[in-house]
């Protein structure tokens, strides 16, 4: 049998003193000695080298070491099946008359009334150190054999009492190589020698699982005398697991940094660490007995109360319980969180709870601040999306309010200087901060209700001022936030005056307020106050520049559009401007109607493409150089060649001049410099009814004739001004006495929810009854028509064909001879004799006179003299040659020279035009209505001198 090496004795009775004297001068220690300290057992098993040495013990005090359970189921195991190696109903190795192993007067081998092979090493109460040491015991009989085997042999060899019984313990459990040797000492043994040492097995199973035990060898005698033995046999292996396991839990428990406690079934710390002693005060042992009510306040410590008495009823562990409380000397809240644990013997009976802590105030205190920031950049973010999507001053402040309430604060008002919103140049700034203000925006996420004991609520819409020592008025005055104090007795706990500043100017105030149970305003809160408030006046400022920029465009605008109800000749007229909403800027629409002489009317309508203020100004160059050219009596074609060319020129650093060099070249200029137009011209001829159109990439006119549906005149669209290189065409049209002619632009028939064809067709269908009055008329199509879209400004010209009646016109065609100059007098005479105008005979017959002899003088052909009578007189003298008339000063010595101005004394305007036929000379003379005062004839020619 190999074994590590031990002392044996060899005595003539094993109970004498000399065994002691061997203990001693052994080198390993007794079994009685290992059990009582298990830390030799390791140590003796380092001295193993395979060899075993003899030594006599003869003392029975290494018999009485023992401890009382090491033999207690010798004979548990008997012989089982009826082999029997001995008796069982007497003791086995008596040495003072009482059983060995006995407990009390026990018998050997007495058990609970637990089952057999119950894994429970133990027959005492619960805690005994037999729960985790695993002490077996057998009996060797005369022949060497197993003669009883114990249910705890069983446990730690494997191997059934009916199998064991009878079993050579050297054959079974010794390496063949040192069976000789076990031969030779169990044969010493059996002779009365005692022996004790560690020795390494081998199980007899397949398996030949190896182990190793402490085993105590003792003498004994049968009752008939014959020598046998009794083997104690300690597990060292648990023996050495107890031994790590203990310094194990005495380093975690010991060492750990975090807060450790043993709480028993009572609910009492039965042991605690140094690091839960150093956080509370005092020492360990202090701290034994105390409760849970002993740290924490009443309300937390019931909850962790129960919380410890389910885990110990449950054995549910508890991890990251969040517990609040106080350490002594401080007033300062703490947070732990908790883990709980059902702690049990090694029988498995639970003996009480494992408490671990860890201090997370600094964590939690740093979550909560993360979180805070976390909160505080969402909510710029969402700043960031939502204030400032439109251009409206109210809007823009209502949004900030929407994104503050409820996430920042309770309560929110925003006022702005009142300066600002009636459209000041300069806002008051930083003034003395008692200017007036407007409340623009509320909102409550409380009650709409005035708190009580709170200031006197200011109504949205109202004008009011801060007084000059109040927080606020500081705030406006210094640029920078103030904390208002409470009212007493009112729910406001925490309010906010932040100045809304935007480009170093004070545009307004924002007030936070949070009401009580909220938590007040801090530094950080502050500083958010300041940047939401920031933003807001920044988009505030952009509203309000584009609101004066718009306003003024728009002003602009408007005055470049014929004031009031234009008037025409032989036409009825009604028109209606609607501009773009204050998110589409201002448009370059524009329409005008222009008196040509002869009692003919220019009606234009125009687009300039663009918004904002260089639209409009765009706008206003072209109409002016439309009404230029329309005075130079040019035909529809040439003023809309001539307004291309200085729409090109508009866009051109050189004027009209560099574009028409440049019109050929491409073009590398920023699209911003382009300016294109679309627009139609039309010239009426109240006298003959008739209409001629050019067009510029413009929508077509629509006409209406009486009793006839709507249509739309097929006028050639040429390209937009601006564009140049293709000429524009004329197309002439006679419009019947009560037809309906209406020029507009796109924004009137198309939209992003309307396409054009569908709006035309809208707008013709709108025309149905054109007898109706223009203003109604015009009214009946902006109500049918979807004109409040704003995405386009909107311009809608419409006229109704009043002729001039024949008995208003005078004509006739002179012979080209001296004596016509006297007939022309006398028509002129008669005619006005007829139309009750004898007060302009005299000044009509002269100036009659003076262009009837130029076009003798100048002109060619026959001649032709014509009086038209509606709002004015005209009287037009008409000729074959092309050579105009030229105005000049004539000197004090010259004879001639002073018809023309004569002409420019006595009328109230001439002209003269090409015709096709050759020019035409007209003056004007206002009709007598007995409050303007006609020129003499004679104070005229007196002033020529």
């Amino acid at each position: 049998m190999s074994e590590i090496p031990a002392k044996a004795t060899e005595s003539e009775d094993p109970s004498d003193g000399a065994r002691a004297e061997a203990v001693a001068d052994s080198a390993m220690p007794t079994a009685a000695d290992d059990a009582a300290h298990p830390r030799r057992a390791v140590a003796a098993d380092g001295a193993a080298d395979g060899s075993m040495d003899d030594a006599e013990s003869g003392s029975a005090g290494a018999a009485e070491r023992d401890s009382p359970g090491d033999a207690a189921d010798v004979s548990a195991g008997g012989r089982a099946g009826g082999r029997t190696g001995g008796r069982t109903d007497e003791p086995i190795g008596t040495r003072t008359g009482e059983p060995i192993g006995t407990r009390t007067g026990e018998p050997i081998g007495t058990r609970t009334d637990e089952p057999v092979g119950d894994t429970m090493w133990q027959s005492s109460p619960p805690g005994s150190m037999y729960d985790y040491i695993k002490v077996a015991s057998f009996s060797i009989g005369p022949d060497g054999l197993v003669e009883q085997w114990s249910l705890r042999a069983e446990q730690i060899f494997g191997i059934s009492a009916e199998r064991a019984v009878g079993m050579d313990p050297i054959e079974a459990f010794v390496a063949p190589d040192r069976r000789e040797f076990g031969q030779r000492k169990m044969a010493e043994i059996l002779d009365g020698r005692e022996w004790t040492g560690v020795v390494p097995f081998r199980m007899p199973t397949p398996e030949a699982t190896e182990g190793l035990a402490e085993v105590y060898v003792m003498p004994t005698t049968t009752e008939h005398g014959e020598r046998a033995a009794v083997c104690i046999v300690v597990d060292v292996r648990t023996l050495r697991q107890i031994e790590t396991d203990l310094a194990a839990s005495q380093a975690i428990f010991g060492q750990s940094p975090f807060g450790f406690l043993l709480i028993d079934t009572d609910l009492r710390v039965r042991r605690a660490n140094q690091r839960f002693a150093s956080t509370f005060g005092g020492k360990v042992d202090d701290h034994r007995g105390r409760s849970v009510h002993d740290y924490l306040p009443s309300p937390e410590a019931e909850r962790v109360s129960a919380t410890l008495r389910r885990v110990l009823e449950t054995g549910n562990s508890i991890t990251d319980m969040h517990v609040t409380g106080f350490v002594p000397g401080s007033d300062e809240r703490r947070d732990w969180s908790i883990n709980l644990y059902r702690v049990h013997s090694g029988s498995g009976h639970p003996i009480g709870v494992a408490w671990l802590g860890t201090d997370n105030t600094a964590r939690r205190a740093a979550a909560r601040e993360a979180a805070s920031a976390r909160r505080n950049l969402a909510l710029l973010n969402e700043a960031g999306a939502r204030i400032g999507n439109s251009l409206d001053l109210e809007t823009t402040a209502r949004e900030l309010l929407d994104v503050v309430v409820p996430g920042f604060c309770d309560l929110a008002t925003v006022d702005l200087y009142q300066g600002l919103l009636a459209g000041d140049e300069t806002p008051p700034g930083r003034a003395d901060g008692s200017a007036e203000l407007r409340r623009v925006a509320f909102s409550s996420a409380v009650s709409d209700a005035p708190f009580v004991g709170g200031p006197t609520p200011v109504a949205v819409g109202a004008v009011h001022h801060y007084p000059f020592n109040s927080p606020g008025a500081d705030a406006l005055r210094t640029g920078r936030p103030q904390h208002v104090p409470p009212e007493d007795g009112g729910l406001i706990q925490s309010t906010l005056a932040v100045p809304m500043v935007a480009h170093d100017t004070v545009v307004g105030l924002a007030q936070f307020s949070r009401t009580k149970g909220s938590e007040p305003f801090g530094e950080r809160d502050r500083a958010l106050a300041v940047e939401l408030a920031a933003r807001a006046a920044v988009c505030i400022d952009n509203a309000r520049l584009y609101r004066r920029e718009h306003e003024r465009a728009l002003i602009l605008q408007r005055s470049l559009l014929p004031p009031g109800d234009p008037e025409a000749s032989g036409l009825d007229i009604a028109c209606r401007y609607l501009p773009g909403n204050a998110a589409t800027e201002v448009g370059g629409d524009w329409f005008d109607v222009i008196e040509l002489p002869g009692h003919r009317t220019a009606l234009v309508v125009g687009d300039v493409m663009g918004r904002g203020l260089r639209a409009a100004v765009a706008m206003g160059e072209l109409r002016t150089a439309v009404r230029t050219l329309a005075l130079l009596d040019l035909e529809p074609a040439e003023v809309l060649s001539a307004l291309d060319e200085i729409a090109r020129g508009l866009g051109t650093p050189g004027g009209v001049q560099q574009a028409t060099r440049t019109a050929r070249q491409p073009r590398d200029a920023d699209l911003s410099e382009v300016y294109l137009a679309t627009c139609v011209y039309a010239v009426y001829d109240s006298v003959t009814r008739r209409c001629t159109f050019a067009n510029a990439g413009h929508l077509p006119p629509v006409l209406v004739e009486p009793g006839e549906t709507a249509l739309m005149l097929d006028v050639p669209p040429g390209m937009p001004l601006g564009v140049g290189g293709e000429p524009f065409e004329e197309v002439e049209v006679e419009l019947p006495e009560g037809a309906l002619l209406a020029l507009y632009t796109d924004g009137l028939v198309e939209s992003r929810d309307h396409p054009l064809d569908e709006g035309l067709q809208a707008f013709v269908g709108a025309l149905t009854d054109p007898t109706s009055p223009l203003e109604d008329v015009c009214d009946h199509v902006l109500n049918t028509l979807d004109t409040h879209h704003g995405e386009d400004d909107i311009a809608l010209l419409m006229a109704r064909v009043q002729g001039l009646p024949a008995e208003s016109v005078g004509d006739w065609t002179l012979p080209r001879e001296p004596r016509s100059v006297g007939r022309a007098r006398e028509y002129a005479r008669a005619q006005l004799v007829r139309w009750d105008l004898e007060p302009l005979v005299d000044t009509a017959e002269l100036l009659v006179s003076e262009l009837v002899t130029n076009a003798l003088r100048y002109g060619e052909g026959e001649i032709r003299l014509r009086l038209l009578l509606d709002r004015t007189l005209v009287c037009e003298v008409w000729d074959a040659g092309l050579v105009q008339p030229r105005r000049r000063r004539a000197r004090d010595t010259d004879e001639g020279g002073r018809g023309l101005q004569l002409v420019g004394l006595l009328s109230a305007g001439w002209g003269s035009r090409r015709t096709p036929r050759g020019k035409t000379v007209w003056f004007e003379l206002p009709l007598p209505d007995g409050e303007t005062g006609l020129t003499d004839p004679a104070e005229a020619l007196l002033s020529l001198f």
